[in-house]
């Protein structure tokens, strides 16, 4: 009996978005993406960093192309979207996140949140079905936290309330997209090594502290939650829609 050589997970053929691709999970997810065979369409703010991650692209005679733009700046967004091939996949990493108590959460601090965390991904997704940008059987994946959903430590508020917006919004359109057979799905990871974890907010030692409440011993390493993406973006995760995969090291448990 043959045996197929092809994989489930494979992504060759599709045509994948990422945005955030400068850095952290978002880098790490366009590099995995494509490895896996998968052309890739880049988004972020910084041309630079977009550019480094560009040149880490796996070519496999792939014509990748990078697109900067600030998805909060409503023109910005709306000429990313007018300028994007039809998608198969689309990994929505570009975020922010902040540690500050409730009692210092203004409207002014929550807004400055949503705009990034909420609004950008959201729009974009919605301009992108609403323009049919979505190949039928496309697959969505938005990064969300197990902040504010699985989650609930305390400074983080203001950013855990607008990755719960994110997942609710995922389920939602879960439901309404699946007349086109777009999938839409979310990772809601636990604390992951990125830059944005350096930032000075929290000390080194304290990181080194929170890390041991993890079962698995460790935090989140940007690859990690790639693979994540590269399934739920694969045809293996085809019948798979609405779900909020956590990838945590343990930590909800």
């Amino acid at each position: 009996m043959e045996t197929s050589n092809h994989s489930p997970f494979s992504l060759a053929g599709k045509t994948v978005l990422v945005t955030g691709a400068s850095s952290g999970i978002g880098r790490a997810t366009a590099i995995a993406c494509s490895r896996m065979g998968a052309r890739l369409v880049l988004t972020a703010r910084d041309q630079d960093r977009l550019l480094d991650t560009f040149n880490q692209l796996a070519t496999c005679g792939q014509d990748h192309v990078q697109l900067t733009a600030d998805l909060t700046n409503s023109e910005q967004l709306e000429a990313l979207v007018a300028a994007l091939p039809h998608i198969e996949g689309a990994v929505l990493c570009a975020g922010n996140s902040t540690t500050l108590p409730l009692q210092f959460g203004s409207r002014e601090k929550f807004d400055e949140m949503f705009d990034v965390n909420f609004f950008a991904p959201v729009e974009l997704m919605r301009l992108m079905y609403k323009k049919k940008i979505f190949a039928k059987g496309a697959s969505v994946v938005l990064l969300a936290s197990i902040g504010g959903t699985h989650s609930f430590m305390p400074g983080n508020g203001v950013y855990g309330a607008s990755k719960a917006a994110l997942n609710a919004v995922m389920k939602y359109a879960a439901r309404e997209y699946a007349s086109r057979r777009v999938r839409v799905n979310s990772i809601c990871p636990g604390m992951v090594d990125t830059p944005l974890i350096h930032r000075g907010t929290i000390t080194e030692e304290q990181l080194a502290e929170d890390a041991k409440k993890y079962p698995l011993g460790r935090y989140g390493q940007p690859d990690d939650i790639a693979y994540g993406a590269v399934y739920l973006l694969s045809d293996a995760a085809s019948w798979l829609t609405g779900h909020d995969l956590v990838i945590d090291g343990g930590f909800s448990i």
